[in-house]
């Protein structure tokens, strides 16, 4: 049989054969790597006050890194455009948000741009309509500096056919966009800060620290695994069919003794 393995195109088959496994065995060890990296814990000093800018860049996705950060920002709340967000936990009990447009100050690397800013909760409807009624009241607000964990956008909910079709459950920067007046081209921030203050009596939104857990990703492990058993498998079929090759050699030459008999 060693003879056989030895033939020429054995010997090439075998190189393919190595070849396909080497090929597999990288795809394997690059599933590793992407497990290992996914349950890598990212240490974040979110708790360090930063510019909303140099975290975060308006007309585009957050980074990751930028979820939960504190962050501060200069700017004015344009009046009347105050929203309502329903089934809001806060400390365990369902309520409502007050969320409202702010328009930044500009930069010198930032123009003018708009935020949500969750302003505070209402453990009831009527107090949190009787906040944003103060604060549409208000008059244009002079510049103020907010400061707050900033929160990438929630994706928008259809509310049930028994709701008002103008009740909102997420702060969806795309939602809240079609409810704020006079919102054309702006740049936007996709996401909102969730203010460390309250306004208009409500309650400060409970905030924690977001949290550094990571989990090891199952399926790239298993993913890997089977990259090795396709690079194990590819020898084995090389050797499957040297061996056929082999035994019908073995088998020809069992008939031409019985013939030659």
């Amino acid at each position: 049989m060693i003879t056989t393995m030895l033939r020429p195109r054995w010997l090439i088959a075998l190189l393919l054969a190595l070849a396909i496994a080497a090929a597999f065995a990288l795809l394997g060890r690059w599933q590793l790597e992407r497990a290992i990296a996914s349950g890598e814990v990212v240490e974040r000093s979110t708790e360090t006050v930063q510019p909303l800018h140099e975290a975060v860049s308006p007309d585009g996705p957050p980074r990751e890194s930028a979820t939960g950060q504190l962050v501060t920002v200069d700017g004015s709340f344009v009046p009347g455009d105050d929203v309502l967000i329903s089934e809001r936990l806060n400390g365990g009990d369902s309520g409502f948000w007050v969320v409202s447009r702010l328009s930044t100050v500009e930069t010198a690397s930032v123009p003018v741009s708009t935020i949500a800013v969750a302003r505070g909760w209402a453990a009831t409807e009527e107090e949190a309509r009787s906040a944003i009624e103060a604060l549409s009241a208000q008059a244009a607000a002079q510049q103020q500096t907010v400061t707050g964990r900033f929160v990438p956008s929630e994706a928008p909910v259809v509310p049930d056919e028994d709701s008002d079709p103008r009740t909102q459950t997420t702060v969806s920067t795309a939602a809240l966009i079609n409810r704020w007046a006079d919102f054309t081209d702006q740049s936007v921030y996709a996401g909102y800060i969730v203010d460390t203050d309250a306004a208009a009596n409500l309650t400060v939104i409970d905030s924690p620290v977001p949290g550094n857990d990571a989990s090891v990703n199952w399926l790239n492990i298993f993913y890997a695994l089977e990259w090795a058993v396709f690079a194990g498998f590819a020898v084995f079929l090389w050797y499957r069919l040297v061996r056929d090759d082999w035994e019908r050699q073995q088998e020809q030459a069992a008939i031409d003794a019985t013939e030659a008999v």
